[in-house]
This record gives structure tokens, sequence and C-alpha cells, in this order.
């Protein structure tokens, strides 16, 4: 029996369809997280950011949660950045030159996908990879009738893994070991996201946020000291020449509580006085966190224009341009997420249900990036392209316009021919009898009489203007001759009656004659009558 492998050429064993491999390893459920942003200083951060670098990710991995939950501001950002990726639509397309075997095979993915209502959440999870450089979803798998489809993704935290001692991009689970487990095939949603180049501990967003996270803690902490003392009259305690260390220690009680209890007792022969309120400014607190939030902001989404509501005097066109800024974050969130979910979901579950193994011809999982083209735009423009003899491909204009070419056989759209409108009451009667047999011609063709006629006239009519040309000639021709052969109006004039009369007539005479025989006919033969 064939072995079933994974994108990277590793078995399928059984225990891992069992059970997830993270409840064979006790300690890690049962180990609580540490919080090291408490008390953080730039040397302590320092050092986190180390030893990450040496392989042990825990610190780092807590410190950049504690970030999320301390830092509204932080978590608003990456929530705006990390969502943004499911208002996309995606599909799972097959291969290039895809043969029928693999068409049906992207089909079936796709449906798969469709059904699995927890898609959703994987993605929200796997975007955690943006701040934290990698993140880690276990699979548990079920069998549903004959297939073996998965049962939920369970998130992992980042402080659960570790790095391998001869591969700094190869991550580990902690089991007390010294190199860690090796992540189990098929066990494992892996997602690594480049928000920028390096290892897996260096490549993380959150390692660039935590400078301004630590210096907008400390803007935060000193504007919180102002404002405690801010307005607060200044209380100084005065004592006599000779006071003993006790009596100095009852009088800085005293002037302590006093600014709270707005009460206190001193011996005689001492007193306190009030000076002048503090004065100062929070400005330089408040610039500081603005500095801190304007960087978290640019780093995250490119832009500060749509986290704050400050007017930049510069209309639109400033939003415009952060808007693109902001939409090439997201294209490439979306091709790194959408190559993982293609490695790491797609390939499993047709490695386990339709025995697909070459990692070449494996169907794509694709998120919609594309923008509609300008319809008014493409209305008025392609008409005059075709018009000049460029051949469009119909198929290019439904995908550039993002609209789904109709199936063989469905119901389009059309333009509403005009319709000749007459009255019942106005027909003539014998028009009326006459016509009962074209009109029913006319019905078991799906239109009516009216446009039929009307129809048939259009297409007479430009039969007759295919011929003008050839009608015209010997009657202009001789008008022709003459303005080339004179040299002055006044001998123009003089010899137009003779260019007149040389004017041949019997060509356009015998066509007006047909075109009028014909209408004629048509009339009769329609039901209509011709006088």
């Amino acid at each position: 029996m064939a072995q079933i492998i994974d994108i990277n050429g590793r078995p399928l064993r059984r225990e891992t369809l069992a059970e997830p491999q993270t409840s064979r390893i006790a300690n890690l459920a049962q180990t609580f997280a540490g919080h090291p942003s408490r008390g953080l200083t730039p040397p302590r951060l320092a050092q986190i950011l180390q030893q990450a670098e040496a392989g042990n990710l825990t610190a780092q991995a807590e410190l950049f949660m504690d970030m999320e939950e301390k830092d509204a501001h932080l978590f608003a950002e990456m929530s705006k950045r990390k969502r943004a990726l499911l208002t996309l639509d995606w599909r799972v397309v097959p291969p290039r030159n895809a043969s029928k075997e693999e068409e049906d095979d992207a089909a079936w993915v796709n449906d798969v996908l469709r059904d699995f209502a927890d898609l959703e959440d994987l993605m929200l999870d796997a975007l955690d990879a943006i701040g934290h450089g990698f993140s880690a979803l276990e699979l548990e798998w079920q069998m549903v009738g004959r297939e073996r489809l998965i049962a939920a993704a369970h998130h992992r935290p980042q402080s659960w893994f570790q790095l391998a001692r001869n591969d700094q991009n190869e991550l580990r689970l902690r089991d007390n070991s010294g190199d860690g487990a090796e992540l189990q095939a098929f066990g494992w949603i892996v997602h690594t996201h480049r928000a920028r180049s390096g290892y897996i501990a260096r490549g993380g967003l959150h390692r660039v946020l935590a400078w301004p996270f630590l210096f907008k803690n400390f803007a935060v902490r000193d504007l919180a000291e102002f404002l405690e003392i801010y307005g607060l009259p200044m209380r100084l305690g005065k004592y006599p020449p000779g006071a003993s260390p006790e009596e100095k220690v009852t009088l800085l009680n005293a002037v302590v509580s006093i600014g709270h209890a707005a009460a206190g007792i001193i011996p005689d022969g001492m007193s306190i006085e009030f000076e002048e309120a503090a004065k100062g400014a929070s400005d330089p607190y408040v610039a500081m966190i603005d500095w801190a939030e304007r960087s978290i902001s640019k780093a995250i989404v490119g832009q500060t224009t749509s986290s704050e509501a400050k007017s930049t005097g510069m209309g639109s066109g400033i939003a415009n341009l952060h808007g693109e800024v902001r939409r090439d974050l997201l294209l490439s969130d979306a091709r790194q997420l959408q190559g993982t979910l293609t490695r790491w979901l797609v390939q499993p579950l047709l490695a386990m249900n339709r025995g697909v193994s070459d990692p070449r011809r494996l169907p794509r999982f694709e998120f919609d990036t594309g923008e509609a083209e300008d319809l008014k735009l493409f209305a008025e423009s392609l008409p005059k392209l075709v018009a000049m003899g460029m051949r469009i491909d119909p198929a290019w204009a439904h995908e550039k316009l993002r609209i789904p070419e109709a199936a063989e056989g469905k119901p389009i759209l059309a333009l509403a021919r005009p319709q000749l409108a007459v009255p019942p009451d106005e027909r003539p009667a014998e028009a009326a009898d006459k016509g009962g047999q074209a009109a029913a011609r006319v019905a078991l063709k799906g239109g009516s009489r009216a446009t039929a006629e009307l129809d048939e006239f259009d297409r007479l009519a430009e039969e007759m203007a295919g011929d003008w040309e050839r009608t015209l000639t010997p009657l202009v021709s001789p008008i022709e001759r003459l303005a080339e052969e004179c040299k002055t109006l006044e001998e123009f004039n003089a010899r137009l009656p003779q260019a007149v009369a040389q004017m041949d007539a019997e060509a356009l005479t015998q066509l007006l004659a047909q075109g009028n025989f014909a209408a004629a006919i048509f009339g009769r033969v329609g039901g209509g009558q011709v006088d």
C-alpha cells in the first residue's frame, strides 16, 4: 500500500489521526503564561529579543501577547490589518492546463472548504503570524462517510514553541528535551508571515512595535504622575531649630496627609505653609504618546489617516493615497496566506482522500484580489476600439469588469428593441385578418410582429445603403469633372446646365423602384396595406 506523504515528503502516522500531538505533552497545557511587560525597561526588552534570536521564543511571545492586551491602539490596528483579508472572496483553482481529474479535485476541495464553518476563524488565527512572525494551528481530523475531513483547527500559543538548534526557521514543540519535538505531518497548519525579512524569531511585526510600545508606556506613566500633582499647592513644613528626629517625622507625616485628608496635627512651634500651585504643561507627554501611536499605525497599516480623525487640509487625495498603501499590504498578506493554505490545508485533504501527491499539480487556494474596472469607461471605449479593428476577447472583458460570463443556455441581458405600438382600435380590420399568419410566424420565433417588420425594413435599408456608392457615381461624376476643369466660379455656373444633362439617374431610379417594390410586397405578405 502506497504511503500518504505531506508537502515536505513526510509520511502520515496513525497517531496523528487519533489525537492531537500536544495532548501527549502534558507540561504545555499546565504551564501558565508569564507577563514580561511588567516593569519593562529598555535593557530588559533588548534581553528578551536576544533570547528569541537564540531559539527561546517564550518570553518574546508572552511579551507580544501583553502588548496587544495592554495597548488598545495597537490591538485596534492589528485587528484592522487582519480582518481586512476576511473581506476578500476566495476559490480553489486547478493547476494550469488541468486535466478533467485535476479540475474535479479542485472542485471537490472548494466544496469541502465552503462547507467548513470555521474556515474564517482559521484564517484569522493564522494571520496572528503578522505580529508574532508565525502562527501554528493544530488540526483535529474526523471521518465523514468515507472521507477524512478537518473537525477543528486549534490555535496554539507561540510560547509553546522553540527553534531547532541547527535551523532557526524550523519550529518545534517544547517537550522538556533539548531540541524540542518535531511537528507531525498532517497535524499542523503553520503560517510563517514575512512582515520583514529574517529568521522566524525576527520576522514578526511586533519586534518593530515593541520599542514604540515601551516609550509610550513611559510617556503614559509620566503623564499620569504629572496629572496627579498638577494644580495642587506645594505644602512646606517648618520646624524650629533643635527639633528632634521624631518631631521632624511627625511634621512630615502631617504635610503628606494634609493633602488628602485636609486635616492633621503638629507640635506647637511648627508650621505648614502652602506655596503657589504647581505649574506645567502636559504637551510633551501627549506628543510622545502621539508619536508612538502614529509610529504603530504606520508600521501596521502603512498610514495614519484611517486611525485618527484629524483634518489634513488636503481633501480626499491623501486619503486615496493612503488607501493604496493599505491595499499593498492587503495584497501581500493575501499572497502569503494563500500559499500557506495551499500547502498545509489543500494538500493534506487531497492526499488523504484522493491520492494527490505531486506538489507541482496541486490546486491552489486563491483570494480574489482583483478590482473591477471603470464600467462607464469600458462601455465608452470598447465600441470605439472594436470599430478601429481591434480583436478583443470577450472573456478578457468579462474578467476586467468582474462580470461572470453566462453559461450556455442561460438567459442573458439584451438591448430592448423599439416596438411599433399601434392601438388595436386603430388597426384596419382587413389588415388584422391578413396579418394573422405573419403574427403567428413571429410569435413562434419568440418576438412581436412589429419587431419583425422593423427588422426586415432595417435589413432592406442596409442592403440599399450598400449600393449607394455604385448608384451615385454616375450622378456626381459629371459635377466633379466640371469642378476640376473650371478655374472660376463664373465658368462653373455657365457650364453647370451641360453637366446636369450628362448626369445618369437610371441606376438610382432602379434602386428606388426595387426598394419600393420590396416594401410593398413585404407589406402585403406581412399583413400591411400599401396604396
